[in-house]
């Protein structure tokens, strides 16, 4: 049961935080932002899970998961309702903030307990239900972001979204006795620096490969849209060939359970990351729609599997007592791969075209598959 209403926890928060992007988004270009000052906004969600998320993984696992969870969410309804009662474009500065910022509160802690809900022998399966719901809000939540725009105006959107976190504040400030506590560890065990951590083979390849999954997915969306451009296709063919990319990360999730029933977390992460760096090896022997809707079904398999049992053998791999701070950690490499690694491979599509770009992505995934198959 406790999983279920983490779960409730997770879709509804994350509802309003996919969908603040959209309405942020959109009311700041209605007002007459450039580009560049709304890439600015979308870097402000980033900075704080880049810089503080080992922090606010510290916080939690001295304090137990309650606090945090609560600060996240309740920053969420702030950062939305200040959108909403004060509509400007400084504000917007402000919001985005405040929204990353609260947001992983909620997102670093979340992840960082979910492995111990329900006993060890729950861990992989509680991984795949809290990526399965993060994968169904985010589908959500731009779509009510959207449709709220259109029938009702910035504000009111901004006012909907906000609910959407009122009922994980109230739950856990009332009723908060389903999440676990903090964990006591002996001595000194739950110290030590963020070098302990990377000191840890098998930890710290996980690190790395997650990061290449999670680069390779932002990759995917930023550069499959300028790849098809250059394709010459239309942009519902572009568009669907993502959501057809995104429909596959949902359905690899709903069969994770029994995935995992039959594999091990470390097996499983392997053959995700090797799919993934096959199918972005076979992005430019294509250039009709149908087959790159195929090949963007076979990365999503790849990299929609493997986020979900990079959580959870970072639990698994984690010293007592420090699962959220390496979920922090965790959450630091993925943003700075989020920052890097589209920059350099923006760099190298601009200089030597697209195949490179793709070949480029593959080479690093199939490393990030060696490094996790040699230390399981």
């Amino acid at each position: 049961m406790a999983i279920y209403l983490t779960l409730v926890l997770i879709v509804l928060n994350h509802i309003a935080f996919g969908g603040s992007r959209v309405v942020i988004t959109l009311f700041a270009l209605e007002t007459g932002a450039s580009q560049m000052q709304v890439g600015i906004l979308m870097a402000l969600y980033a900075l704080c899970p880049m810089l503080f998320a080992i922090a606010i993984g510290r916080l939690a696992d001295r304090v137990g998961p309650r606090l945090p969870m609560l600060l996240g969410s309740a920053g969420l309804c702030v950062a939305l309702l200040l959108n909403a009662l004060w509509p400007m474009t400084a504000m917007l500065y402000i919001a985005s903030f405040l929204l990353g910022t609260s947001f992983h509160f909620f997102f670093v802690t979340v992840t960082g307990i979910a492995g111990g809900i329900g006993g060890s022998e729950n861990r992989s399966r509680n991984y795949a239900l809290v990526s399965l719901g993060f994968s169904g809000a985010g589908f959500l939540g731009p779509l009510i972001a959207g449709f709220a725009i259109d029938s009702l105006g910035h504000r009111s959107a901004f006012m909907i979204l906000a609910a959407f976190t009122v009922i994980p504040v109230l739950i856990l400030l009332f009723r908060p006795r389903f999440l676990p506590g903090a964990v006591k560890v002996a001595g000194d065990a739950a110290g030590g620096g963020v070098m302990d951590l990377l000191r840890a083979p098998r930890l710290r390849n996980t690190f790395i490969a997650s990061g290449f999954i999670s680069a390779g997915w932002d990759l995917f969306n930023f550069y499959m849209p300028v790849y098809g451009h250059g394709l010459g296709l239309s942009a519902t063919a572009i568009g669907t060939i993502l959501g057809v990319f995104a429909l596959a990360t949902f359905v690899i999730r709903s069969v994770l359970p029994w995935l995992i029933r039959h594999r091990t977390e470390a097996q499983i992460m392997v053959y995700a990351l090797f799919v993934a760096a096959g199918a972005f090896a076979l992005f430019p022997l294509f250039s009709h729609p149908l087959a790159l809707c195929a090949v963007a079904f076979l990365l999503g398999l790849g990299v929609g599997c493997g986020q979900p049992m990079s959580m959870s053998l970072i639990y698994t791999l984690a010293p007592k007592g420090r699962a959220s701070e390496a979920a922090g950690l965790r959450v630091t490499f993925n943003n700075f791969t989020h920052l890097v690694i589209p920059l350099a491979f923006g760099s190298i599509g601009g200089a030597l075209g697209f195949a490179p770009v793709w070949l480029a992505n593959s080479v690093l995934l199939s490393f990030g598959g060696w490094l996790v198959r040699r230390g399981s």
